[in-house]
């Protein structure tokens, strides 16, 4: 049966409204606010400053200390999260009675909010912690960044599981038999076989973590708070303290914009690099 297609156009077309109204007008109102120096308030008070926002956001010693440490936290945080889930999707694939209990226990910590998770673990870091004379992690700057890593690797790796699960479902079995009787090795068969055929699956993965993990802000403000002192403020909590603490609108919308261009980068870098060790099964 061909299906016109004009109703493609009746179910996406409001959604791109939407999307249209709610991102990218707003994103181009953005840009025009980070050329001000505004308080956020009364727009007869806008400043017209150019290029200096953004000239500015290069000597912004607390905002490239964030940069550093946003970088530090996605690398490690990205490795742990990808590594994690597709251990996860390896136990989970296999003939284990409770797959889909363990697949569900697994994915879980995902639909907790991120704000209710930082708060959770938050106790765990600082009073269950100081219970067991272990220390309140969270006091000191470099087990504050540990813990958020720890945090949105438990968080994220369940989900990741899924994408990794989907893509070992799709390898055909006929060829891991075929393996298995060339005598190959269930690591010769991991590495030779299953990772490369995963490849779709691992952009994907890459794609996700790479993204969410640079603009992370929900675990960052209610588990850290950016404490102690600053030390553990990541690119987006940055952003936000510029705009609503320090009321500087326009000051804090041109860091937006740099950091939606670092992301956008990488992210486009990194699918660019992946996409090109896909192999078709």
């Amino acid at each position: 049966m061909k299906i016109s297609k004009k109703w493609f156009a009746v179910f996406t077309l409001p959604l791109m409204i939407i999307f249209t109204i709610v991102v990218v007008i707003p994103f181009f109102i953005g840009i025009g606010y980070s050329f001000f120096e505004w308080d956020g308030f009364a727009k007869h008070q806008a400043v017209w400053v150019g290029m200096q926002n953004y000239l500015d956001v290069l000597r912004d010693d607390r905002f490239i200390s964030a940069e550093i440490r946003t970088v530090i936290f996605t690398v490690i945080a990205v490795v742990s999260v990808n590594l994690l889930g597709l251990i996860f999707a390896l136990l989970v694939t296999t003939k284990m009675k409770v797959a889909n209990l363990s697949r569900a226990m697994l994915f879980m910590p995902y639909l907790i909010g991120g704000l209710i998770l930082g708060y959770i673990w938050k106790a765990v870091f600082s009073e269950w912690f100081l219970s067991l004379g272990i220390g309140n992690w969270l006091t000191d700057a470099k087990k504050a960044m540990a813990a958020m890593i720890i945090v949105t690797t438990w968080q994220m790796a369940g989900y990741v599981m899924i994408v990794y699960i989907t893509g070992l479902m799709a390898i055909p079995e006929e060829v891991i038999e075929a393996s298995s009787v060339d005598g190959a090795s269930y690591w010769q068969t991991l590495t030779k076989i299953r990772l490369p055929l995963l490849m779709p699956s691992i952009t994907i993965c890459l794609f996700l973590t790479l993204s969410n993990c640079f603009k992370v802000y929900d675990v960052n403000v209610s588990l850290t708070g950016s404490g102690p002192a600053n030390q553990s403020e990541l690119f987006s909590l940055n952003i936000f303290n510029e705009i609503f603490e320090q009321n500087n609108f326009g000051y804090g919308q041109a860091k937006a914009i740099i950091f939606f261009l670092i992301v956008a980068i990488i992210t486009l870098v990194q699918v660019s690099i992946t996409s090109k060790k896909e192999v078709e099964m």
